[in-house]
């Protein structure tokens, strides 16, 4: 038995506190038991070999020499209880016993408490219940626990209160609440002598199998006490004249619950072909089920190659595309040179965008400038770093802003305010330009008219009258030549403010001056030794990856090499396994062709058997009926022969009296004898015929019954053997067709 422990609730009232116990002890419980019955059910010992008798002497895997069979046989005495009863359900059994032996004696009622079906005990009621061992093992059912008092007697006196002999102490255990879990308690019971309750009938139904009682518990009452009524009819068994009626009423009652339980089996059979169809049902909806899921999933996946073909064609339609375009602006196929200036004027260029198709990745390994601070990424560094900072920072004081003074003593508006205002308004212009939205144009319902731009103005011409106004004319275009020019040089030079540094970089390659080409000079230089120091580092890298590629080189041809190697043993070991299951098929087929003959020659075997034994019966039958032959004709002879003595001695005497009453009789006498000779002689002989004549037509009609019975026999049995010996030739066929079909599978 497996013990647990059980620790004492922490918070107990006062009254539930008993002083003097130990808080700890070791009980078992209903999960010990349980396990223990398990442990008990499980031995192999309750396994039995059962021979089957065709395949008795069989070695194949699919015709097996015996089969196991788990014996019902229970070593446990059916009169013992193997349910777990607890403290409270002994003495609820107890109190059941006395209310029936002591009719005065009332039993206290039980108050069950609200199980909260569908309150916060709802969870304990969807637990499928545990039934490997129907017999033994107790449902894994949670049910209502109730909650009663204990019992207590009535006080014979008020000067002496009753001490109660048990008390309850509130524990508190290792196990949920669903884990200790017990059936309603059952008092313990006390039979009076020469009293047989009918409640004692029902002491097999516990609760949960056959309590509390349905419809089908109290159809087997009824049933219980119309058997006990007609047991109490029966005759008694001492009273010999009664017997054939008391034999007439038990068959009756047989054939009775014969025909009860045949319609018990039909029930359970409906029930079973119910549940079968419910099953068949929720088969096929699970099968659609799964080939709908099929479905689904084989055109998602077709959706999916369909949607990556589109994308693909797509990318393929672009890039052709792209490449048209690309064509299409240099139809003529004319090679420009780059232009510096415009690819860095233009941020969507190659220079600050480059393509990643190209091979160039501006984002890569940018998590290398990613700041990786202990004060900035942990929450320890946070609040170390938070208490070096000065309270300033933490608990700012903020100061409401001063208004700004835009005008002067004076009342005029400053230069900088004016200056504000004026980027305010600019500002706000440039917003409205950039988020203006453009009206669709109105679709045309009528023709309309289009109008044309009127013409421009021919440019007017100064018609010069002198040389003078010549020269004046002269002087004022040279001198918007000038204006032009400056303005010209002035966006040159802002320009080149912007640019300065792109500038720079161009005179990198394109030194014009004296000290720049001694700079550059020196630079490249220091360049050229770079690059030599770079190939002398790039040769010793070169010879490291030829060393190491004729290592790796060494490495992959030893690999190879085993591979080849392990190829070659695979296709022989597939080669040898394929020769094995050649070798087993022909093996098997052999085997099949044995057990073919050796059925054949059981066969023979048996009709040999039964051959040499209706022989036997027949030569043993001639024996018995010889010996009674001669044993009759013996006893027939040695019977004639005393018959004859004795008739021979009998007449002897017989002579002798007649000689002597012959010599002393009269007429009359002689006459009387002759009468009394022919009665005697002619009526026996008429009632003799008559006797033989009934005794034949008595026993032709029972020589008639034993004919016909010994030929139908014989036919059945001739019948039998015959449908025997089909049987027998069909399940070989089909026996040794099996074997090749499976040879075959497995080939």
């Amino acid at each position: 038995m497996i013990f647990c422990t059980v620790r004492a609730a922490p918070d107990l009232p006062p009254e539930l506190s008993t002083p003097g116990l130990d808080p700890l002890f070791i009980v078992s419980s209903e999960k010990d038991h349980t396990q223990a019955n398990i442990q008990a059910n499980l031995i192999r010992n309750r396994l039995r070999k059962v021979p089957r008798f065709r395949t008795m002497f069989s070695n194949l895997i699919h015709y097996p020499r015996y089969s196991l069979y788990w014996s019902k046989a229970d070593p446990v005495p059916p009169f013992i209880c193997q349910e777990w009863k607890r403290h409270e359900e002994k003495h609820r059994e107890a109190l059941w016993h006395l209310a029936i032996t002591d009719t005065s004696f009332q039993m206290a009622k039980e108050v069950y408490a609200d199980p909260e079906v569908t309150g916060k005990n709802r969870y304990k009621y969807f637990e499928r219940p545990f039934l490997p061992f129907h017999q033994q093992m107790p449902l894994n059912v949670v049910f209502a626990v109730t909650k009663t008092e204990p019992y207590t007697f009535p006080t014979t006196s008020a000067k002496y209160p009753s001490i109660p002999s048990k008390c309850t102490v509130g524990t508190q255990t290792d196990y949920r609440d669903a884990e200790v879990q017990t059936d309603p308690y059952s008092p313990e019971y006390v039979v009076c002598q020469e009293s047989i309750p009918e409640l004692l009938t029902l002491a097999t139904l516990t609760w949960g199998r056959g309590l509390p009682a349905g419809q089908a518990e109290v159809e087997m009452i009824e049933r219980a006490r119309e058997k006990r009524a007609w047991e109490a009819t029966l005759p008694c068994l001492s009273d010999t004249s009664q017997f054939e009626k008391r034999r007439r009423m038990m068959n009756a009652m047989e054939r009775k619950e014969w025909a009860f339980r045949e319609q018990e089996i039909e029930k359970l059979q409906e029930i079973r072909l119910e549940v079968l169809k419910e099953l068949l049902k929720k088969r096929d909806e699970n099968q659609n089920e799964v080939n709908m899921k099929h479905l689904n999933a084989q055109w998602s996946k077709l959706q999916e190659a369909k949607e990556a073909k589109l994308a693909q064609i797509q990318h393929r339609h672009v890039s052709a595309i792209r490449k048209l375009v690309g064509k299409g602006k240099n139809i003529e196929g004319k090679l420009e040179r780059r232009n510096i200036i415009k690819d860095y004027s233009d941020y969507a260029s190659q220079v600050y965008g480059p393509l990643s198709r190209l091979g160039r990745f501006p984002d890569n390994n940018s998590e290398d400038f990613v700041v990786k601070n202990h004060y900035l990424n942990t929450y320890e560094g946070l609040v170390e770093l938070e208490s070096c900072l000065p309270d300033f920072v933490t608990q700012p004081r903020i100061r409401p802003p001063k208004p700004k003074v835009t005008t002067t003593k004076a009342g005029f508006l400053k230069r900088a305010a004016r200056m504000e205002h004026e980027l305010a308004e600019v500002h706000k212009a440039i917003l409205d330009k950039k988020n203006k939205v453009l009206e669709p144009k109105k679709l045309l319902r009528f023709l309309q008219r289009k109008s044309l731009p009127q013409p421009r103005l021919p440019t007017p011409t100064l018609e010069m009258s002198s040389n003078e106004e010549e020269d004046i004319e002269m002087a004022v275009i040279y001198l918007q030549k000038l204006l032009r020019g400056r303005v010209v040089q002035n966006t040159m030079f802002e320009g080149k403010e912007k640019r300065l540094e792109l500038i720079q970089e161009l005179r990198t390659s394109h030194a014009l001056q004296e000290d720049d080409r001694l700079l550059k000079k020196a630079e490249k230089q220091v360049t050229l030794a770079l690059q030599r120091q770079r190939n002398l580092h790039e040769h010793k890298v070169s010879l490291v990856e030829n060393h190491l590629a004729g290592l790796e080189g060494r490495v992959l041809a030893d690999m190879f090499d085993f591979l080849s190697k392990e190829l070659v043993r695979l296709q022989e070991e597939r080669r040898i396994h394929a020769f094995a299951m050649l070798a087993e098929r022909q093996r098997r087929m052999r085997e099949a062709e044995e057990s073919g003959r050796r059925q054949v020659e059981q066969r023979r075997l048996r009709e040999e058997d039964q051959i040499f034994k209706e022989v036997v019966k027949v030569h043993q039958s001639t024996v018995t009926s010889y010996l009674e032959d001669i044993i009759l004709n013996t006893e027939e002879n040695t019977a004639e022969e005393q018959a004859r003595a004795e008739i021979e001695k009998m007449a002897e005497e017989i002579n002798d009296i007649a000689y002597e009453m012959e010599s002393r009789r009269t007429q009359l006498q002689s006459e009387e004898i002759v009468a009394e000779l022919v009665y005697s002689f002619l009526i026996p002989e008429v009632q003799k015929d008559f006797v033989k004549e009934k005794v034949r037509n008595a026993q032709q009609k029972h020589i008639l019954a034993a004919h016909q019975i010994i030929h139908r026999h014989t036919e059945a049995m001739l019948k039998k053997n015959f449908v025997e010996q089909q049987q027998d030739e069909v399940s070989d066929t089909d026996q040794l067709l099996e074997e090749e079909t499976q040879n075959d599978k497995n080939n």
